[in-house]
């Protein structure tokens, strides 16, 4: 199976020993860190999830082609495993009453059916995902 890791040209931007992180080719992904370290592995984690759920992904830059605005800036590839962060996400859930007829009930109770994993996948269905 192939993974799925992305890598995105990324401009750590210095401030006092924090740098800021951003990803021209992915305006939503910021994040910061205290050292280039931390900067490096937030970012990643930031670029993970802006795209893992993503069908088309952005076409990266050339690192060349890069030209911060703030000095001292540091143009490095920051790459993230968007399986991975996948695995991790947790999307929240929402609890929701439904009326149903009282004789699909007792026959779907005695079936054992999970009624919240059938809406769901009734529900994703419908929506075409």
């Amino acid at each position: 199976m192939k993974k799925r890791i992305v890598a995105y040209p990324a401009e750590l931007i210095p401030d006092k020993g924090t740098y800021t992180v951003i990803f021209p080719d992915v305006p939503g992904a910021i994040s910061q860190g205290n050292g280039i370290a931390e900067a490096i592995s937030n970012g990643s984690e930031a670029l993970g999830l802006i795209l893992y759920d993503e069908k088309e992904l952005p076409k990266p830059s050339d690192l060349e082609s890069i030209k911060p605005d703030e000095p001292g800036t540091i143009i490095n590839w920051i790459a993230t495993d968007l399986d991975e962060i996948k695995r991790t996400v947790r999307e929240p859930t929402v609890k929701k009453n439904t009326t149903i007829p009282g004789d699909l009930a007792r026959m779907a109770e005695q079936k054992n059916i999970n009624f919240s994993a059938l809406l769901t996948d009734a529900l994703k269905a419908k929506l075409n995902q």
